[in-house]
């Protein structure tokens, strides 16, 4: 059993490495990267000018997780959002094997800053990590240093650790 990442949309691939590399280290799994990115145009919505996360979600579910797949996480450079929040940075299913990550506001460029490699490579694992969590069924946490925080701001994810608080280990283990 192995954990997927695949690239929704261009990519860095070297971007893609480390996280794999990182996720190796965490999870304690074999991480592999999915050859032939999907393209994220048909969740596109010209009215927020962002893409519907859940349509991505959906779309990884009906076509790309197979049997010897332990989790499938998309990585994407696009705007993400679902109906009830401005943007996510990523989503996940609670207690499924899907899960999908942007890098779009992780980037310090997005906020007018200089960019910062790694900045966003530490960012983009926090947000692997956490919604990987969420499908071995974690909630939120209220331990900020948790990687199971919730993140409204970079500024959040960053004072996140990229691991598990004791008690989120604990239940990730149960329902790894």
């Amino acid at each position: 059993m192995n954990l997927q990442l695949l690239a929704i949309g261009e990519l860095d691939y070297g971007l893609l490495d480390d996280l794999c590399k990182g996720i190796r280290r965490v999870f304690q799994v074999p991480c592999e990267i999915v050859n032939g990115a999907v393209s994220p145009e048909f969740a596109f919505h010209p009215e927020r000018r962002q893409y519907h996360s859940s349509e991505i979600l959906a779309r990884m579910q009906q076509t790309r997780v197979g049997p010897d797949c332990w989790r499938i996480l998309g990585i994407t450079a696009v705007d993400l959002y679902i109906p009830i929040l401005t943007f996510v940075f990523g989503e996940a299913q609670l207690g499924g094997r899907c899960g999908v990550v942007s890098i779009h506001r992780l980037k310090q460029e997005f906020y007018g800053l200089p960019a910062d490699g790694g900045l966003l490579r530490d960012r983009l694992l926090k947000e692997a990590v956490h919604e990987l969590g969420h499908t071995l069924e974690l909630t939120h946490c209220e331990d900020y240093g948790c990687v199971m925080a919730a993140s409204h701001s970079v500024e959040w994810i960053d004072l996140k650790d990229p691991h598990f608080c004791e008690e989120c280990h604990r239940k990730a283990t149960k329902s790894a």
